[in-house]
């Protein structure tokens, strides 16, 4: 899940609390904080509430589209998924 922090009903704090609330299998689910903040106040607090990464946005279109690339690589073909059983 790419979780933004500055949401317009919610915040990605709030979000991430509700997560990790939930327990189970939704608990589980992989949260990359992609945000504008570079806050330490936001940083802690996202990590302190189950995040499993922090990435600042960049400025330039282009640098995000190749962070959100770089981030598929990793999550989706490189890290050990859980096992079902």
């Amino acid at each position: 899940m790419l979780l933004d922090l500055k949401l317009p009903r919610r915040s990605g704090h709030e979000v991430l609390e509700w997560k990790r609330d939930r327990g189970g299998v939704v608990a589980r689910i992989p949260v990359v904080v992609l945000t504008s903040s570079r806050e330490s106040a936001d940083v802690n607090r996202a990590y302190d509430l189950g995040a499993n990464s922090y990435l600042t946005k960049p400025v330039a279109f282009d640098g995000l589209l190749e962070m959100v690339k770089s981030l598929g690589l990793y999550w989706v073909v490189m890290n050990e998924k859980p096992g079902l059983g």
